[in-house]
C-alpha cells in the first residue's frame, strides 16, 4: 500500500472505531454525514482536478498506488471523504461532551479576525490561484458566521481549532515533513510562500472552507424534521440565548 494510502487509512481508523462510543453515538449520524460529505466532495474534487491540470499543485508518484481518476490519485479523492468525516466526528464529540457551551464573543472575534486575514491574503496575492480562491471563500464563510446568531457556529469554532492538531500532523506528512519529497507539492507561484513547517499557509483557509460547508450541511440535515417523530432539540439547555435559528424554525 502506498504512503499516501497509509496516511489516509491511519487517520480514519481512530474516528471510525470511536464512532460507536455510547455518549457520542456518531454512527447514528452516518446518514446526514454521508450526504453532507458527498455534496461537498463533488465540487472540491472538481476544484482539485482543475488545479492539478493547471499545475497549482501535484503529486509525487512514488508515494501513490497508481490508480487515478482523471489527474487525481485515488488517495486524493479519498481525502475528501475521510478528512470531513473525521472533522464532523470531532464536532459531534464536542457537542456530546460540552453541552450548553457559550462562547459567543470568542467565536465572533475568531470569525472577524479570520475573515479579515482571508481578505488580506486575497488582496496581496490576488493573482495566486490557490491563495485567492481558498481565501475569498473563507472570507465569505467567516463573515457570514460573524453576522449569524446560530448556536452551532460556536461548536464549529472549537472544532476547527481542535482539528488543527491532526491537520498539522497529516498535512505536514503530506507536504514533506518526514519524506524526502513532498507527497503533495505546491507551485510557489500560486501561493504566498508562508509555511507552517512544510504546510502552505493557504491550507488553513482551504481546510476551513471544506469543514465549514460539510458541517453546515450536516447540521441542517441533522435537525430536519422527520414525519411522525418528535424533533430532536439542541442544545438541551433551552435557556441559552444563543438557540440556533435552525432549531427555532423547527419549534
Amino acid at each position: 500500500m502506498s504512503t499516501y494510502a497509509w496516511i489516509i487509512l491511519c487517520s480514519f481508523l481512530g474516528p471510525l472505531i470511536l464512532s460507536f462510543d455510547k455518549k457520542v453515538a456518531f454512527y447514528r449520524h452516518w446518514k446526514s454525514v454521508s450526504v453532507a460529505i458527498l455534496i461537498v466532495a463533488l465540487p472540491f474534487i472538481f476544484w482539485d482536478e482543475l488545479f492539478t491540470q493547471w499545475g497549482v499543485w501535484g503529486f509525487t508518484e512514488q508515494y501513490l498506488l497508481g490508480i487515478y481518476f482523471g489527474n487525481l490519485p485515488l488517495e486524493e479523492v479519498l481525502f475528501f471523504f475521510v478528512v470531513p468525516y473525521n472533522c464532523v466526528f470531532i464536532y459531534e464529540v464536542l457537542v456530546a461532551y460540552f453541552k450548553g457551551i457559550s462562547l459567543p464573543n470568542f467565536s465572533r472575534v475568531f470569525y472577524l479576525i479570520f475573515g479579515c486575514l482571508a481578505i488580506y491574503n486575497s488582496v496581496i496575492n490576488w493573482d495566486g490561484l490557490y491563495t485567492f480562491y481558498a481565501s475569498i471563500f473563507a472570507a465569505l464563510f467567516s463573515f457570514a458566521a460573524f453576522f449569524s446568531k446560530s448556536y452551532w457556529l460556536q461548536y464549529f469554532t472549537l472544532t476547527y481549532l481542535v482539528a488543527l492538531i491532526p491537520f498539522i500532523i497529516v498535512n505536514g506528512i503530506l507536504t514533506g515533513a518526514v519524506t524526502s519529497k513532498p507527497i503533495v507539492w505546491y507551485n510557489e507561484n500560486e501561493i504566498i510562500g508562508l509555511r507552517i513547517k512544510t504546510i502552505p499557509y493557504e491550507d488553513l483557509f482551504y481546510n476551513f472552507d471544506l469543514i465549514f460547508l460539510v458541517i453546515l450541511i450536516h447540521q441542517i440535515l441533522r435537525y430536519k424534521p422527520i414525519p411522525g417523530q418528535s424533533t430532536q432539540k439542541y442544545p438541551k439547555d433551552r435557556s441559552n440565548s444563543n438557540y440556533t435559528n435552525i432549531e427555532k424554525s423547527l419549534n
